[in-house]
């Protein structure tokens, strides 16, 4: 999208699992997508800064800075701005309840939507049973994924020269395998179960890197998905829809492009 192109200004902006400190991070998609979206809350919904990757190797290229400074700028001109950890940024758990850079901390909260609906913000790693009980089985798939991000990186450098768009081989893979698919329909249904258990009108989360907005029911289940793969955030516009955006690029331009059906009914 060009420069000059109008900013979009949102009531709220939900985003995860963006890893920043990774190399399949696309960092500069979601500074584009900053660009021109503005609002009055941001969500940080967890696996913002991949502390996992950078313990074992530092990776830190300036894009990645450049995405911390732009949400810190918004947060200076008055946007909220609330970070929700997830399990890559875990240490950031040691500090809930505290601000740094007029960024809040917290484990999880509620969010009111514009028509009143309440809805539970939360990363969802809790609901992971590998991240809960057997953390060395999510380190090797984490180091699988990594492998197959890779992979990615070099085909869409390839697609990049012949003028085709940004394509997910790692997203198409997971969607093909039966049990990836079994695992997200149980992940939807897990945390949906926990939004109805705390009487709220819906869940956004992220964790599985699968972007959603639909109902299950009653409860509306919103995953932001990643960026990463997708590169995916949720808005909320200031009539209270909730819109699932995936910021796409393409040979001129970054193209936004609303999936089918992402308007939530209020």
């Amino acid at each position: 999208m060009s420069d000059d192109a109008p900013t979009r200004l949102c009531r709220t902006i939900f985003l995860s699992d963006v890893h920043l400190g990774t190399r399949g991070c696309q960092a500069h998609l979601l500074l584009d997508f900053l660009r021109h979206h503005d609002a009055e809350t941001i969500y940080l919904v967890g696996d913002i800064i991949d502390g996992w990757r950078l313990r074992r190797a530092w990776y830190w290229p300036q894009e990645h800075n450049d995405v911390v400074q732009k949400l810190l700028r918004k947060a200076r001109k008055g946007a909220r701005v609330v970070y929700v950890p997830g399990n890559h940024d875990e240490f950031l758990r040691d500090y809930l309840g505290t601000h740094f850079g007029g960024v809040e901390v917290v484990d999880s909260t509620i969010h009111e939507t514009a028509d009143g609906r309440r809805l539970l913000v939360i990363h969802g790693d809790q609901f992971d049973i590998v991240v809960r009980h057997a953390k060395w089985l999510a380190f090797l798939g984490d180091w699988a994924y990594t492998a197959a991000l890779g992979m990615n990186t070099w085909l869409n450098v390839g697609r990049r020269k012949i003028g085709l768009t940004y394509w997910s081989l790692s997203a198409w893979a997971k969607l093909k395998v039966k049990n990836a698919v079994n695992f997200i329909g149980k992940f939807e249904d897990a945390l949906s179960a926990e939004a109805r258990r705390r009487a709220v009108d819906g869940v956004v989360c992220g964790h599985i890197h699968h972007a959603a907005l639909h109902d299950l029911g009653g409860v509306s289940y919103i995953n932001t998905g990643d960026w990463v793969e997708s590169c995916t955030a949720v808005i909320e516009s200031h009539d209270g829809t909730l819109e699932l955006v995936y910021w796409a690029s393409s040979s001129r331009s970054l193209v936004p492009v609303a999936a089918p059906g992402a308007r939530a009914a209020a």
